[in-house]
C-alpha cells in the first residue's frame, strides 16, 4: 500500500502496431540514412522501448528488409498482371511504364527508402540485386518492342531503360500526395505524363 502522499507509478502501455513501426522506421531511415540509424532512434521515435521492438524483430536490418520487401513486392507485382503479361511488347511495356510509376507513387516511402540503399549491408545487396532484375526484365520488353519494329532500335536498351527509370524514380523526390508541397500533381496525371515523355522519344515514326 503507498504511503499518503506518494504517486503510483503508472505502468507505461505500448499502443502500437507492427506496420505503424515500420513506418516509423521508414521515415527515420529516410531522414538520418540507414547507417546513422540506432535502435535508440528508432525507439524515441516509435514512442515504444527498444524492447518492444526487439519482441517483434531482430533488429534494425530486419525493418530494413521488410521496408524493402513491400516495396520491390509491389514492384514485381506489376510484371505478373494481365496487361503485363499478355498482348504486344510495347503495349505491355506501356503497361509496366504506367504502373511502376503509379506504384512509386502509392508506396513512396517505401521505394524512396529501397531507391537510397547503397550495399553495404547483406540486405541491401540483395535489395539492389532484385532492383537490377527488376531493370533487366523490363529491359528484355523494350528489346522485343524493337524486334518487333515498334520502337526505334538506334538506342541501346539497356541504356534506355536506365533513363526511362531515371526518370521515373526521379519522381520520389518532388512527388508528394495530397497537395503537401510544392510539386504535388495527381498520380495519374503523373502516370501519363511519363508515358507519354518517354515512349513519344521511343516509338517509330
Amino acid at each position: 500500500m503507498s504511503e499518503p502522499g506518494s504517486r503510483t507509478a503508472t505502468p507505461k502501455r505500448d499502443t502500437y502496431t507492427p506496420e505503424s513501426l515500420l513506418a516509423v522506421a521508414v521515415e527515420v531511415f529516410i531522414e538520418r540514412g540507414y547507417d546513422g540509424t540506432s535502435m535508440e532512434h528508432l525507439s524515441r521515435a516509435a514512442g515504444i522501448s527498444k524492447s518492444s521492438i526487439y519482441h517483434h524483430v531482430r533488429g534494425k536490418e530486419e525493418l530494413l528488409r521488410l521496408a524493402i520487401s513491400r516495396a520491390l513486392d509491389a514492384l514485381f507485382g506489376i510484371l505478373r498482371e494481365p496487361d503485363a503479361e499478355h498482348g504486344r511488347a510495347l503495349d505491355r511495356l506501356e503497361y509496366v511504364t504506367r504502373r511502376t510509376a503509379e506504384v512509386l507513387m502509392a508506396e513512396l516511402p517505401y521505394v524512396t527508402l529501397l531507391l537510397r540503399v547503397r550495399g553495404n549491408t547483406d540486405t541491401e545487396r540483395w535489395a539492389m540485386a532484385r532492383r537490377r532484375e527488376f531493370d533487366q526484365q523490363v529491359a528484355e520488353l523494350l528489346k522485343q518492342a524493337a524486334a518487333d519494329g515498334d520502337l526505334r532500335n538506334d538506342v541501346d536498351a539497356r541504356l534506355a531503360t536506365r533513363l526511362l527509370f531515371g526518370m521515373i524514380n526521379s519522381i520520389a523526390e518532388w512527388y508528394r500526395p495530397h497537395g503537401g508541397r510544392a510539386g504535388h500533381h495527381e498520380g495519374e496525371d503523373v502516370a501519363e505524363a511519363v508515358v507519354k515523355l518517354a515512349f513519344a522519344g521511343l516509338r517509330t515514326t
